[in-house]
């Protein structure tokens, strides 16, 4: 979601990473040192064996059995019941989930339970009147009787993702009961990245984006000194990234139907000259009727016409063309080859290039053939085979027509592009707020941003974000609804 060109992979959010907290200083008060007559697993989770020293707490409510050298690093819980504090602990969670999804969090601000702000930068953290003129533009200057919109516009419920960009963020407009996702990116990050370009890039595109029903739409954006904030629709039926984890793979009328609106999406970008660079399972979202919505133009790259291309070297990983990889220049084929690694990744549920390293995934990309199952349809293994073309001029998508490709027989392209044809899936949405097929992981955080170093917001020019701020002559008119 940003120009941070590879996503790193923390094995410990995933496997559980150890916490190397120090006990070192508790013991309890009622232990006496006994002697193991048989073998069993005792509390520190390693298994006793015969005459192995051990500790055992002789109180009613603890009953604790531990090695003699692991005594000192256990908690005291010694005269707990831990049942019954565990009881308590479930009652207040319980309670504390209900008043978050209640809306109850209303009167807490975004930049509430950190540190305050530093009194150099005094003043209300969300007036920024002093800049507004500035951020604004000339171009973008707001008609008399123009709603203006600002953090303080929204109720903020939950984390929806993260990254080193900062956080997306499930909002609602106070007094609307309407939703939406808002990106939040630290200016401080987008300055030392230099990315500011890259940004604006994202705000045009998102702006554009409103010409096709295959691309996430943006309603506003708007800015505090320390962040950028894109106020986008709230896409609640997940990424692909998301319901394929929970399938392993889509069967092939689903996957089809992907492709085609995805299809649909990248051939608009291209009419516009605009290089998508970023194609992969989480960027692609869907509604709340299981239709598709690229979303995330961070990387694009824009005015790609005639002899114009890109040299750039971005991408994530696995979907990167080879062309990136030697360094050549290129146009909308790396978009194809991102395209099939998608498209091989839905019909067969695992990535079509491998490496235990980096250096090992690009060799793969420059060099292998793809492995293609027996099982799947001729129509599947020859388009696949077309977009992993290397030579980029003799790609599929940049040669020939493909939408005239077999794979595509079953779908009418007109009632297609007008969201005509019934989506094979339906995500499981209960209300307009329901983010229930988000990740769990992001969603249990507080729906909280961090203040950016103060000598650095001190001394950042707040004249590279002017013009970024404006609002969609179409958000105001949703909203007169």
């Amino acid at each position: 979601m940003h120009i941070v060109m590879f996503a790193s992979f923390n094995p410990e959010s995933k496997n559980g990473g150890k916490a190397n907290t120090d006990l070192s200083s508790v013991k309890g008060p009622s232990e006496q040192t006994d002697h193991c007559k048989n073998g069993r697993f005792i509390n520190c989770a390693y298994k006793l064996h015969y005459a192995d020293a051990v500790h055992n707490c002789i109180s009613s409510e603890c009953g604790m059995n531990v090695h003699h050298k692991c005594q000192k690093k256990v908690a005291n819980l010694c005269g707990i019941n831990q049942k019954l504090l565990a009881e308590a602990l479930t009652q207040v969670s319980q309670k504390s989930s209900r008043k978050s999804d209640s809306g109850s969090v209303e009167s807490v601000g975004i930049y509430q339970d950190f540190d305050k702000k530093p009194k150099s930068l005094s003043g209300d953290t969300t007036d920024n009147s002093e800049y507004d003129k500035l951020w604004e533009g000339r171009s973008l200057s707001r008609p008399s009787g123009r709603r203006k919109f600002n953090i303080d516009s929204f109720v903020f419920h939950k984390v929806l993702g993260k990254g080193s960009f900062g956080k997306v963020l499930l909002a609602e407009l106070k007094g609307k009961n309407e939703f939406f996702a808002v990106k939040a990116l630290k200016k401080d990050v987008v300055l030392i990245d230099d990315d500011v370009e890259c940004t604006m890039v994202e705000k045009r595109v998102l702006a554009l984006a409103w010409e096709n029903p295959f691309l996430t739409h943006l309603y506003c954006t708007f800015q505090t000194k320390d962040h950028l904030f894109f106020v986008m629709e709230f896409l609640n039926g997940g990424d692909l990234m998301f319901h394929i984890q929970d399938k392993g793979r889509f069967d092939l009328f689903r996957a089809t139907f992907y492709g085609a609106e995805i299809l649909c999406g990248l051939q608009f970008l291209h009419s516009k000259g605009i290089i998508y660079r970023d194609l992969k399972l989480d960027n692609v979202m869907l509604d709340k009727e299981g239709h598709i919505k690229i979303a995330d133009f961070g990387m694009c790259k824009e005015n790609v016409f005639g002899e114009n291309k890109a040299t750039t070297f971005c991408g994530t990983p696995d979907y990167i063309a080879p062309e990136i990889l030697q360094g050549l220049k290129y146009t909308f084929s790396v978009d194809w080859w991102s395209f099939g690694v998608l498209l091989y990744e839905m019909l067969i549920g695992q990535s079509p290039f491998h490496g235990d390293d980096e250096d090992e995934l690009f060799e793969s990309i420059r060099v292998d053939t793809p492995h293609y199952p027996r099982w799947i349809t001729k129509e599947s293994k020859d388009i696949l085979e077309k977009l992993f073309e290397r030579d980029p001029t003799r790609r599929l998508g940049i040669t020939g027509n493909i939408r005239d490709h077999s794979f595509f027989k079953a779908i009418n392209w007109t009632a297609l592009e007008k969201r005509e044809v019934e989506p094979p899936f339906k995500p499981k949405v209960k209300s307009a707020s329901d983010y229930s097929n988000f990740d769990r992981e992001f969603l249990s955080e507080k729906p909280r941003l961090s203040y950016s170093d103060k000598n650095l917001i001190d001394s950042m020019d707040q004249s590279a974000f002017a013009g970024f701020s404006f609002t969609n002559p179409k958000f105001e008119r949703i909203l007169e609804k």
